[in-house]
């Protein structure tokens, strides 16, 4: 009885943020343990479903490293990576752009349309969305078929959020002939969200936001400016994968991106506790503080 007492204050508490962003574009970004488990990805469907009923443009940006990581072992193929990056060579980016693009990419599509969210799945490729170069590093060493970013075109996601749509995108790239690249996809939810000048790009993780200590969850920082994010990178408190996602992050705001937040979703309905209570339960981040 308590907690059905309860439902009318959080359906009231959500309501001036449901004015607001009714109309605006978000973009959520889906990564790590929360695209492995089925019941975490079904109730995150869910809560995209119910998003775009409340009138919230999104457009849904997802990784599938450990997919990929299973399918190669299946198949007997080597996994390199250097600097924290897969060297994708042509064999692997076969594999990589048929996991991303069909398995991952179309499981997503299905939970959401099982909602009535009218999903609709494409990659990078497809219009072309994503532009991409082939990936070089400060010493000049290249990863095969690793991308980097040269254009986004906006234009493709506007018109799919014009018809209803829900655009789902897997993080591989367009190249010069027709080659396919492989991408970081943070870095592809942060430029899709600056193409669209997205209200809000959210990260959805298995981390539950940005932690002074990573050992101790406690430590959780509610809230940070892209100044203070970037004082954390330079006193190593932000290091190793966290890295390009922050940066990234910062990128984003910089470009005109109103908020950027991380938080986990492995956290039941994690993307509406997150948008429609004052709380919140992750790290937002905004370009002044």
């Amino acid at each position: 009885m308590k907690r059905r007492l309860l439902q009318p204050e959080i359906l009231i508490e959500a309501l001036p943020y449901i004015r607001e962003f009714t109309g605006k574009p978000f973009v959520v970004k889906l990564g790590g343990s929360t695209l492995l488990d089925e019941a975490q990805c079904t109730r995150i469907a869910g809560d995209i479903a119910l998003l775009k009923l409340v009138g919230i443009q999104l457009v849904v940006v997802h990784g599938g490293g450990k997919h990929i990581n299973e399918m190669l072992q299946r198949l007997g193929i080597q996994n390199e990576f250097k600097n924290g990056l897969r060297v994708t060579n042509e064999e692997t980016m076969r594999i990589v752009e048929m996991v991303l693009s069909g398995r991952s990419n179309k499981d997503i599509v299905t939970l959401i349309n099982r909602y009535g969210g009218k999903a609709l799945g494409i990659s990078g490729k497809d219009g072309p969305l994503i532009r991409a170069l082939p990936y070089t590093d400060a010493n000049g060493g290249t990863y095969g078929q690793v991308g980097i970013i040269e254009s986004v075109a906006g234009d493709v996601i506007e018109h799919l959020l014009t018809g209803g749509f829900i655009p789902v995108i897997s993080p591989v790239a367009y190249g010069e002939g027709g080659r396919s690249y492989n991408l970081n996809a943070d870095h592809a939810a942060s430029r899709i969200a600056q193409a669209i000048c997205a209200k809000k790009l959210i990260y959805l993780s298995d981390i539950p936001g940005v932690l002074r200590d990573p050992r101790d969850p406690g430590t959780l920082i509610s809230e940070l400016g892209a100044l203070e994010a970037e004082a954390l990178i330079a006193d190593g408190t932000i290091s190793g994968g966290m890295l390009p996602k922050i940066q990234s992050i910062v990128e984003c705001l910089r470009h005109g991106v109103e908020k950027v937040h991380i938080i986990s979703g492995l956290e039941p309905h994690a993307l509406l506790l997150e948008i429609f209570t004052n709380g919140g339960i992750g790290t937002e981040f905004h370009a002044a503080l």
